[in-house]
């Protein structure tokens, strides 16, 4: 079920107001982040789980230095997906169901006619985008700076 198909769901069971937009942007940042984690909790390397087991490490032991270093770049893959749903069901549900916000002044540009104010809460969106997914980026530099990757050059 795509998370926008439960809008009008959202707006009979919660009113018009921010506990929609809430509800939505939980629910629609809750999957990407639950699978990307799952999956990289799955995809952590075996050989490394059977080496803290020979090194003495027990199921805690295990999870706190083996599974969740292994896991966490796969958790902040999802949580840069999350962040693009969660910008996504914000400017919908601002558009249809709000009385405030970004979204709600873009629908009353629209009735009036003014371009300008459109385009600049669109640029606003993109700039508060951008600042969501550097913030991720920062976190991920500073957590996985142990991990080696291509850098590029």
């Amino acid at each position: 079920m795509p998370i926008l198909g439960l809008v009008p769901l959202a707006i009979i069971w919660f009113g018009v107001g921010e506990w929609p937009k809430v509800f939505l942007i939980a629910l629609g940042c809750t999957f990407p982040v639950y699978v990307s984690t799952y999956a990289a909790i799955r995809g952590v390397d075996l050989k490394l789980v059977e080496a803290g087991q020979t090194f003495g490490l027990r199921r805690w032991g295990l999870v706190r230095k083996v599974i969740l270093p292994g896991a966490l770049p796969g958790f902040l893959v999802g949580l840069r997906f999350a962040l693009v749903g969660a910008w996504i069901v914000d400017v919908v549900a601002e558009e249809i169901n709000a009385q405030s916000g970004l979204g709600y002044l873009i629908n009353q540009a629209q009735s009036t006619d003014r371009i300008d104010i459109m385009f600049l809460c669109l640029a606003i969106y993109a700039v508060l985008g951008l600042l969501a997914d550097a913030a991720v980026r920062m976190l991920e530099r500073t957590l996985l700076a142990w991990r080696r990757g291509f850098s590029g050059g």
